[in-house]
């Protein structure tokens, strides 16, 4: 079988450290309006449903064991045990912190953004609105399935934040004419290949490792910017709840 030169290229391009970083994989819209195609994936499901853990100190987001494969998370058996307590103690406090503890759903699909094609396929993260509007979009008999390679819909992503909101708002408007992904047959195959592995990109922690993050957490040790933390301030109390809460859920 002969040498795949366009492999041997990658290769050689990601030891320069010209490749593709994890930062570059995803895709974030910015103020305004940007033309965005959905990829289609072999399972016939673009539209990946996934749920993260934050605010365990310092570590960045990860998934969930619990809701994402059904195995067990401690970060999730903490967060309801001591809502749990919280609610019967009546502790607004730490309701909040528990609260912040359980997992949170986050969408994402493959795509190519429209003048950027040149950046490959990428991985777009949305919330729930979002997906609903997507959702709502493919049953639409007008336009069924928008990301077929040869007469799907390019989507339009307006992005910011309205005038008086908290927050930004993400709208989506489909184009009136189907299109083509790509202009040729070798470009469309090259997006298809080139979906970056939603296995891979994802920050996945063993149970030992979110074990460790949660008691590390709990200890006081990952603070945030301003010195403190929630967990810090819990853990000041005049009782111990949040430890012997940890404790009794490890066995220990």
């Amino acid at each position: 079988m002969a040498i795949d030169f366009a492999k041997m290229k990658q290769k050689l391009e990601n030891l320069q450290g010209n490749g593709s970083s994890k930062s570059n994989i995803f895709w974030k819209p910015q103020d305004g309006d940007q033309t965005v195609r959905i990829v289609p994936t072999a399972d016939g499901d673009p539209f990946k449903e996934m749920w993260f853990h934050y605010n365990v100190g310092k570590n960045p987001g990860f998934l969930c064991p619990k809701k994402n494969h059904g195995d067990d998370c401690s970060v999730c058996n903490f967060a309801w045990h001591i809502m749990k307590e919280a609610k019967q103690n009546d502790d607004a406090e730490t309701l909040k912190l528990s609260k912040s503890l359980l997992p949170k759903q986050r969408f994402f699909s493959p795509v190519v953004v429209r003048g950027e094609e040149d950046s490959g396929t990428r991985l777009w993260g949305y919330g729930k609105m979002a997906y609903q509007e997507l959702i709502q979009l493919v049953l639409n008999p007008d336009y069924g399935d928008i990301t077929d390679i040869d007469g799907g819909t390019d989507l339009v992503i307006n992005y910011g934040k309205p005038p008086g909101a908290s927050f930004p708002v993400t709208k989506i408007h489909p184009r009136r004419r189907p299109s083509p992904l790509a202009e040729t047959k070798e470009n469309t195959q090259a997006f298809l290949d080139g979906i970056p592995s939603f296995k891979e990109n994802f920050n996945v922690k063993s149970a030992a490792e979110i074990e460790e993050m949660l008691t590390t957490f709990l200890s006081g040790e990952s603070t945030d910017d301003t010195g403190g933390s929630e967990t810090t301030k819990y853990n000041n109390k005049e009782t111990s709840d949040v430890d012997d809460a940890f404790k009794e859920l490890l066995g220990n």
